[in-house]
């Protein structure tokens, strides 16, 4: 028999690592505790990791019960679906469903090896707003969470495209297997669209200049990484004439927040995560049982205000018996311990259980 070849671990020079792919201390925190909690302690998130947010306000909206079942819509890292189990104490069921093909295979592996199996956790590879088909299958949910944002893990990894701050494929997709990728999508869209495309999803100041000179670099040659797009969008602002007496720290923060709202408009379109969240709240209502809960967490205006309308909505026909008033936002903190949560609001529904509809219908 042939020996098997030991491969050593990637070692890397110097105190910290700065190639994703050497980072095996952070992306393996079940073997690196001790280095994992140093990370979180500087309110820095580690590589390969999520951090949940706002797990206590989450599991208070959902008032979970043993027994029940529910829905965690988008599962990430797993993080909200650990205390989610945790709170149905082994009984019950807890659904969860993502279309990230490569990290939902990492994180079935954690949560079965925390010991949880088929009757009580079950995964779907699946769009959340599927939402309705899973229903149909499984019966209506107890309680259902949606996290809209995109995971730590996926923007951390070059190789997914999700930020200006490291070289990578210009994908931004968060299923990498179906649609065009984010070059593919610029290429194939006019000045125009491109245009409307930053100003509806990320409210971008900058967007006709932008517009116009990925247009033009697309001419010269196609924009197929991370940091190409990113010197596109520093060219374009070039041509930006700021008010007098703007610093040179103040046109390179301008830079840095105009790409990363681009980043941010672009993987909205590349995903339709618009089109996707309205056929989510169109049906979630009729996925839940009769006093079933749901919490949203979101992360921008866009976002927030699809979710808004659509709880509003449903809370005047009657069918939300309850709705939040406003928002919830994290503790400061939170936003201490986890940068990434800064941006986060939550909104949470109530349905209206079968008499409460009855009543609201009646005008009572």
């Amino acid at each position: 028999m042939e020996e098997k070849q030991h491969k050593r671990r990637i070692h890397y020079a110097g105190k910290y690592p700065r190639k994703f792919e050497e980072k095996y201390k952070e992306r393996n925190p079940e073997k690196y505790a001790d280095e994992i909690a140093h990370v979180i302690a500087k309110g820095n998130t580690p590589a390969g990791m999520h951090i949940p947010i706002m797990v206590d306000e989450i599991l208070s909206v959902l008032a979970i019960h043993p027994g029940e079942c529910g829905f965690d819509a988008t599962l990430g890292y797993g993080g909200h679906t650990m205390r989610m189990l945790e709170a149905l104490q082994g009984r019950g069921h807890l659904y969860g469903g993502d279309v990230d093909p490569i990290e939902s295979e990492k994180t079935i592996a954690r949560i079965r090896a925390k010991g949880y199996g088929e009757g009580l956790w079950s995964f779907r590879r699946m769009n959340f707003c599927e939402i309705d088909a899973l229903a149909s299958d499984v019966g209506p949910f107890d309680f259902v969470l949606a996290d809209l944002g995109v995971s730590s893990m996926q923007i951390d990894d070059p190789a997914r495209g999700f930020s200006y701050k490291t070289d990578g494929p210009l994908d931004l997709r968060l299923n990498p297997e179906a649609g065009q990728s984010a070059a593919e999508r610029l290429a194939a869209m006019t000045q125009d669209e491109i245009e409307g495309m930053l100003i509806e999803n990320a409210d971008e100041p900058y967007a006709a200049a932008i517009a116009k000179q990925i247009v033009r670099d697309e001419r010269r040659a196609p924009i197929e990484t991370t940091r190409a797009l990113h010197e596109t969008i520093e060219r374009a602002l070039k041509t930006i004439h700021f008010p007098k007496g703007t610093t040179p720290e103040e046109k390179k923060d301008a830079i840095k927040k105009s790409s990363a709202r681009t980043f941010q408009a672009i993987r909205i379109d590349v995903n339709r995560e618009y089109e996707v969240l309205y056929e989510f709240m169109e049906k979630l209502p009729d996925a839940l049982a009769p006093g079933g809960r749901a919490a949203i967490l979101t992360f921008h205006s866009g976002e927030d205000r699809i979710v808004k309308k659509a709880f509003q909505a449903f809370h005047r026909a009657g069918i939300y018996s309850d709705i939040a008033n406003g928002v919830i936002r994290p503790s400061k903190e939170e936003c201490y311990r986890n940068p990434r949560a800064h941006s986060t609001k939550l909104r949470w529904a109530i349905k209206a259980k079968e008499n409460e509809e009855v009543l609201n219908c009646c005008g009572a």
